[in-house]
């Protein structure tokens, strides 16, 4: 009879222990747009455009300073060791919520001497314990299930944090990059147009002193010349600035950037005009969002689980004795064990109202889960539109800039045969030097819309990316040691 009662227990337990309350994970169904996101009214092969997003595409560029700088901010970027620290912390949390699975045992020691005074006769009274006990918690509703599901969530949701970081870091290390040789090849044509002009300048001078020309077309080229001169510093600042801002991204003090190739040796990659929606599922914020809800979705077991008792057991074992001496023969031996059962009988509604707020925080999830779905498959649209649109503008822009060159050039042969004032070659010139300047920038803005398209993407080369910046030491511990073995060398 007892073991059938024995067996019935056991049954009950493992059955009860077997429940989760709270809904299980089940992810929504959302509507997308199509399967593949099209650029134009072709698509292409699945296969090419996922072998394009696991591409380490700034290797792509054929650029060496480009792939140095990108893989030394992944090594030395202060906002992905912080984002690497933040997993490292969830790493401790979530490893806090899985010890609770498990029994929980402390030893402990104590010892207590005094004196008491019974009907004016003095006792002294001496104590001396040393035991072992034991604290373990039923998980008979999965609340340390839920919670332990919870803290996972949480903990991919910030790893994935970080690989958004990785991806935020490179591609601004990349676009920083081709503004700044953007820039320097704006400080060329600036520098070219200045010393062009201050020849002109000189010349036109002399021709004034001898009468030959008025003080209007002297004073004409002389606004265009401060034009083009006033335009050094300020390129020169925003080198200055844009480096500085690069070297921040290195984890580094302000500094010079090497330069590799020109802006326009750059080698634009062949983007495809299509690519399958799959791919935007790698996204960091769309994974990290999905993992928030999870986490919110599993919090509603752990408060619904206050609703029902709880079970604990208890144990202890050890010696005690008044003779510190006789501290551990066997008389001294002490033991005792026993469960507890809390149950909540009122509670003024506070584990309802942890149950609303709960539930509240899960649709909160669930409607940024769905955001940053659609603002997936927003970005990287508008990347493709930026980048079909951009080349359009680049190669418009290069027919302008032929179109000025020939207008410059007629203009001023126009001028040395006499068959037009100067004034004409300035306008013309003043054109040539802004759309010069203006190609530029679309060059720069070319290379700015690929490297959109492979961010919005976010493929097999980020988890490369995300391995390559990972760093087991701790910098604390490891300069501690560094001084510490300086001081013993000092010694």
């Amino acid at each position: 009879m007892k073991k059938i009662f024995l067996v019935i227990s056991v049954s009950i337990l493992l059955f009860a222990v077997s429940c989760s309350v709270g809904p299980d994970y089940v992810r929504p169904d959302i509507e997308i747009p199509d399967s593949t996101i099209l650029m134009q009214d072709y698509t292409i092969e699945d296969s090419l455009a996922l072998a394009l997003a696991d591409t380490t595409w700034w290797e792509l560029f054929g650029d060496t300073v480009l792939t140095y700088l990108i893989k030394t901010a992944v090594q030395e970027n202060n906002d992905i060791k912080i984002a690497a620290a933040r997993v490292d912390q969830y790493m401790g949390l979530y490893g806090v919520e899985k010890s609770n699975y498990y029994p929980k045992f402390d030893a402990g020691a104590s010892g207590r001497v005094g004196e008491y005074n019974v009907d004016g006769v003095k006792f002294r009274s001496e104590r001396y314990t040393l035991d072992l006990s034991a604290f373990w918690e039923i998980d008979i509703w999965g609340k340390i299930r839920r919670a332990n599901e919870a803290a996972l969530a949480d903990l991919l949701s910030v790893e994935e944090v970080r690989r958004g970081v990785i991806l935020s870091i490179t591609s601004l290390i990349a676009n920083n990059y081709f503004d700044l040789l953007s820039l320097d090849a704006q400080l060329e044509i600036a520098n070219r147009t200045v010393d062009s002009r201050a020849k002109s300048l000189d010349l036109f001078q002399q021709r004034k002193n001898k009468g030959d020309i008025s003080q209007l077309e002297i004073s004409q080229l002389e606004s265009e010349y401060w034009y083009a001169k006033s335009q050094i510093p300020f390129l020169e600042k925003n080198i200055i600035q844009l480096e500085n801002a690069i070297c921040v991204l290195l984890g580094r003090n302000p500094g010079p950037i090497p330069r590799g190739q020109l802006i326009n040796n750059l080698i634009l990659p062949d983007i495809p005009e299509s690519l399958p929606s799959t791919l935007l599922e790698r996204r960091p914020d769309v994974l990290g969002a999905e993992q928030q809800l999870i986490a919110a979705n599993a919090r509603i077991g752990v408060v619904k689980s206050l609703y029902f008792p709880s079970l604990s057991l208890t144990g202890l074992l050890g010696f005690s004795n008044s003779d510190v001496a006789k501290l551990f023969e066997p008389s001294s031996f002490v033991w005792n064990a026993g469960g507890s059962l809390l149950a909540p009988l009122f509670r003024a509604g506070e584990i309802s109202s942890q149950v609303e707020s709960a539930e509240a925080i899960q649709r909160q999830a669930f409607f940024n889960y769905i955001k940053s779905v659609q603002t997936a498959f927003s970005d990287a649209q508008n990347a493709l539109v930026e980048r079909k649109k951009t080349e359009e503008i680049y190669s418009s822009d290069g027919k302008r800039l032929d179109a000025l060159q020939t207008y410059y050039n007629l203009a001023t042969m126009k001028y040395n045969e006499g068959a037009t004032s100067y004034l004409e070659v300035l306008d013309a010139e003043r054109n040539l030097f802004d759309s010069e300047l203006g190609y530029v920038q679309s060059r720069a803005t070319l290379m700015k819309s690929a490297v959109g398209i492979f961010s919005s993407l976010a493929g097999g080369w980020l988890d490369k990316t995300v391995y390559d910046s990972y760093q087991p030491m701790n910098p604390v511990y490891e300069q501690s040691e560094d001084e510490q073995t300086s001081e013993t060398d000092n010694e």
